[in-house]
């Protein structure tokens, strides 16, 4: 069975099929990262302060709260049976919106999408990720993110928007399915492959071609995304997480290879300038972007951008890309389905597979946001809340978070609630389908 997916997998490709795909048991990994983020960090990194000022008004009720005693129990449930389990608990018990007291910090979770609106929509100066993303600044550079201020961060997203929007995408197409082509052409037959250790390095590859240029891709690709890993898996370690500026070896390591590619990549824009070089790839329009005042972006912001870009789409597509091969893998019908629609589009366009192709695999696009439900990259979300706000549950209670609290929204299991979608355990693509549509009936 396994050979005969295998060998309609392989087909498919040759005949420029794109199959977005995701990662294994990475999402463990996460979870336990993102636990020990949200329950030590947030000690740590207050222990030095004097405590939290609220507002002196409040006019509701607190959220149910979970103290004393009862946080014991819940830190039972989460280190015996993990955090969905520890959520699903008190979901049970307190309803869509609760707080975990441990002594002075507040934790205070958001489930479902009644409650949700403001941990997305609000204003920076009311809701934010506060200090939490620190670590990145290392990794990412001063220059960039969350080493400058609000103004300058929205101004640098609109750059990588404006890089990556379908008009620019449908230039990339055409790359990146010859990329996909050339690496599956070299698969044999029949075998078994390590589904994850392919896909990310096809995707890197296509991250060079794409993203980097042409510098990168055929001259320095295998020095590039050596240092690339190094950089990441060392800035990434809860270590360098919780303390990113101590003299750590893996903060060593981190900052080593940071240095290192920034030289690779200053040495590129250099090129491009001084011989007026112009490139059709993402990094030329970051080195083309201007701020509302008139100022070109500098070396260190492409350069801090670029690898922001790396770092984030390497992280999503990986984890969905394998995930969803996974699934189809294991699924009979939907794979099927997914080959009969690519068949189609094949016969429709012949060699001339585009842009336009690609946004006709709905059955494909389907498959991935089921994927996307059930495996998100990130399993949950944080916020630090800066100013008081009321939330309503479905259910018409109201409660009054206080500036102070950090939020959660668990991503992983707001993908999983039953009222929303039907069977949320059963990989089910045709949810999204005309006529279902479960995320939208549940908003």
């Amino acid at each position: 069975m396994f050979r005969q997916c295998f060998r309609q997998l392989k087909a498919a490709a040759l005949h420029h099929s794109t199959n977005n795909c995701v990662i294994m048991d990475m999402a463990n990994g996460v979870v336990w990262f993102t636990i020990a983020v949200v329950f030590i960090t947030v000690v740590i990194s207050k222990a030095t302060k004097r405590g939290i000022m609220f507002d002196p008004k409040c006019n509701r009720p607190h959220p149910p709260t979970v103290k004393g005693v009862s946080f014991l129990r819940v830190l039972h449930t989460l280190l015996s049976k993990g955090l969905q389990a520890m959520i699903h608990d008190q979901y049970t018990k307190l309803g869509t919106v609760f707080t975990i007291s441990f002594f002075q910090f507040k934790v205070t979770f958001l489930i479902g999408p009644e409650v949700s609106a403001h941990f997305y929509q609000g204003l920076d100066s009311e809701i934010s990720h506060g200090n939490m993303i620190e670590f990145t600044v290392p990794m990412l550079g001063k220059e960039v993110g969350y080493g400058v201020d609000t103004a300058t961060r929205n101004e640098q997203s609109r750059f990588s928007y404006d890089a990556l929007k379908p008009s620019k995408l449908r230039s990339h197409a055409g790359p990146m399915i010859q990329e996909v082509g050339e690496y599956f052409a070299k698969w044999g037959q029949q075998g078994m492959v390590d589904l994850k250790q392919e896909l990310d390095k096809l995707l890197m590859l296509i991250s060079g071609r794409c993203l980097l240029g042409k510098e990168v891709r055929e001259k320095m690709f295998d020095e590039f995304f050596t240092l690339f890993h190094e950089l990441s898996d060392n800035g990434m370690c809860l270590t360098s997480v919780l303390f990113p500026y101590a003299p750590t070896p893996s903060n060593r390591r981190r900052d080593k290879a940071r240095a290192k590619l920034s030289e690779m990549l200053t040495e590129i824009v250099r090129s491009r300038k001084k011989y007026d070089n112009v490139e059709s790839d993402v990094l030329q329009n970051l080195i083309d972007s201007k701020y509302a005042d008139g100022r070109s972006t500098t070396e260190a912001e492409v350069i801090g951008l670029i690898i922001t870009l790396l770092f984030l789409g390497k992280h999503t597509s990986t984890i969905t890309s394998v995930w969803t091969g996974a699934h189809l893998l294991a699924s009979t019908r939907s794979l099927a389905s997914v080959l009969e629609e690519q068949k189609k589009i094949v016969r429709k366009y012949g060699d001339d597979l585009d842009y336009n192709a690609f946004l006709e695999m709905d059955t494909l696009h389907r498959c991935i946001k089921e994927t996307l439900r059930i495996h998100p990259p990130v399993p949950m979300f944080r916020r630090k809340v800066h100013k008081n706000f009321t939330v309503q549950t479905k259910d018409g209670n109201e409660y009054e978070i206080h500036r102070g609290h950090t939020l959660i929204s668990p991503v992983q299991f707001n993908g999983n609630l039953p009222h929303i979608y039907k069977d949320p355990d059963v990989y089910d693509p045709d949810r999204f389908g005309p006529g279902r549509e479960e995320d939208r009936v549940g908003a």
